[in-house]
């Protein structure tokens, strides 16, 4: 039996792409920057472009889902909160509202990923670490394109993540995988953390998603695929 396929767009290091491959999908992935240890087979260059391409041709009727996880620096809370205090201007782009639009030109069924902060997306799913027994946070939303699913409960948090924080240093079962310093996890402590082992690159490490958050998505993407057939 063939596996469904999922095109991982803004693939990064391969953290959603490795999740929905846990729940039962084939991979590829597509990514600006160079990805030598995206587990699955990717094509470099710019996501938006490759996604107008693969509509112009119909290529994209391969796929059964399309995940997006554009840059949308105007819109993260660190981000805003760093721009904020510096008195800086909103000189990042945001790509979320044009991945959009071809996604919703393509006719799938598609998932828009962002983190906490004002990125103009529907907060149709959020998840968190905690709720797969992690030891990061990471809170992040999804946006879901013709098709729903239940967000499970969120569960209250054990406690604080380690590290510095307004002159206080607090320990606690997270750890903080981004940025240096102040008690922040290393790069052991990150792959531990997210479950991801592939890659030892600081820089793909922080941008990462747990694959626990793609691979929950996708069981419940199948699922409501079933539900309709039946």
């Amino acid at each position: 039996m063939n596996r469904p396929r999922v095109l991982d767009l803004f693939s990064c290091a391969g953290g959603a792409g490795w999740g929905y491959y846990l729940a039962g999908f084939d991979v590829d992935g597509c990514d600006i920057a160079d990805r030598p240890r995206y587990p699955f087979p990717y094509h470099r260059g710019d996501a938006l472009e490759y996604l107008a391409y693969l509509i112009f041709t119909g290529e994209i009727e391969r796929y059964a889902l399309v995940h997006a996880s554009p840059p949308c620096q105007a819109g993260c809370a660190l981000t805003v909160g760093t721009n904020a205090s510096q008195g800086w201007g909103g000189a990042h782009t945001d790509l979320v509202a044009p991945t959009r639009t071809l996604l919703d030109r393509s006719g799938l069924p598609y998932v828009i990923e962002q983190p906490n902060g004002k990125a103009k997306i529907r907060k149709d799913v959020s998840l968190c670490g905690e709720m797969f027994g992690l030891g990061v946070l990471r809170h992040r939303n999804f946006e879901l394109g013709d098709w729903a699913t239940v967000t499970p409960a969120h569960p209250r948090h054990r406690g604080y993540v380690r590290g510095w924080r307004h002159g206080a240093y607090r320990d606690g079962p997270y750890v903080a995988a981004y940025g240096e310093g102040g008690g922040k996890a290393t790069v052991p402590e990150m792959q531990q953390a997210m479950e991801i082992t592939w890659t030892d690159v600081p820089e793909e490490l922080t941008e990462a998603i747990p694959p626990a958050y793609t691979r929950w998505i996708g069981t419940a993407f199948l699922t409501s695929r079933q539900e309709v057939l039946v």
